[in-house]
């Protein structure tokens, strides 16, 4: 049975510690909030990243695994605090917010932010999930050197999928690049770049209709959209980049999620509800950078902190 750890208070709560997070738990710090950021993996999905082009004052660009340290670093310095565990509930009381985390703490705050970011998303093909630890990856830094002179598959067309695909041509013989649309989402740059890289075959308007293998991946069986023409590739790994599952369990009974999970808030990153925040990957519109991610988690720390500053301000005058 898990011990209830003693309760402790503060200004700001920020759940979810990768880069949308990081930055809300500097900035809520920076206006002179007690914040405490949640976060059992500081950096979260972003870590995996070898290469950021397009995050600015990186002119070389700067992978995830060094980029979250340092705003991590930034947000301790300007006093935030971090917990390295999860939130597993949120309630809403009178006075702002009560907090359940994994390790059975209670965080009673007036303000939330939530950046818990999304799970990754999957295919629903058969095999996919008896193969799932068996050769397929999210992660091609992690994952690509396993595959070594070997052909594998990425499935996404966004700048994830594009960016992974050419990191594994260090490793693989050959990258197949799957999409289900007729052309990529991602930016330009990286389409050019995938269209000129002799060790990437793209496969456009195409499905994934099984994962192959017994004791690990072996291959996929495919079908072209237009045509339903069906075929095989042989494959050693699949990368799995088709967006992500949104599934914040802690927000059940609270009126702020769409039917997709993701929480819906306005420009300001405010939801329909008093003191509660979101930023990053959970948001309903969020554009799937990691600037904008940032951006979200400054820009939700903001709103916070105006909208404690006005209830104080209001609680001054009534009392």
């Amino acid at each position: 049975m898990r011990q209830e750890r003693p309760s402790t208070t503060c200004d700001i709560l920020v759940a979810g510690a990768g880069i949308a997070g990081l930055t809300a738990g500097l900035f809520a710090a920076r206006h002179g909030w007690s914040t405490v950021v949640l976060g059992a993996l500081p950096g979260g999905r972003l870590l995996s990243s070898s290469r950021i082009e397009d995050f600015p004052g990186f002119p070389d660009g700067v992978a995830g695994y060094d980029l979250c340290p340092i705003v991590q670093d930034q947000a301790m310095a300007a006093g935030a605090a971090f917990e390295m565990t999860d939130l597993e509930r949120l309630e809403q009381t009178y006075e702002g917010w009560v907090a359940t985390t994994s390790d059975g703490r209670t965080i009673s705050a007036k303000a939330v932010i939530v950046a818990t970011g999304v799970e990754p998303g999957v295919l629903g093909a058969p095999g996919e999930e008896r193969l799932a630890m068996q050769g397929i990856s999210h992660c091609a830094c992690c994952d690509g050197p396993f595959h070594r002179g070997r052909n594998v598959a990425v499935v996404g067309g966004g700048d994830s999928a594009l960016l992974e695909a050419l990191e594994l041509t260090q490793f693989a013989e050959q990258v197949f690049v799957i999409d289900r649309e007729p052309s990529f989402r991602a930016q330009a740059v990286y389409r050019d770049r995938i269209a000129s890289n002799p060790k990437i075959r793209v496969y456009a308007e195409t499905v994934v209709e099984e994962v192959l293998g017994e004791d690990g991946i072996a291959g996929l069986r495919l079908r072209a959209s237009p045509t339903g023409t069906e075929s095989t590739l042989e494959i050693s790994g699949l990368f799995v980049y088709v967006g992500g599952v949104a599934r914040p369990r802690f927000l059940d009974g609270l009126p702020v999620t769409n039917a997709r999970g993701h929480i819906e808030t306005d420009a300001a990153m405010a939801t329909a509800l008093p003191g509660l925040f979101a930023a990053g990957a959970i948001r309903n519109t969020f554009s799937g950078q990691a600037i904008t991610a940032a951006g979200d988690g400054a820009a939700a720390a903001v709103a916070a902190h105006q909208y404690l500053a006005a209830t104080a301000s209001v609680s001054a005058r009534v009392g």
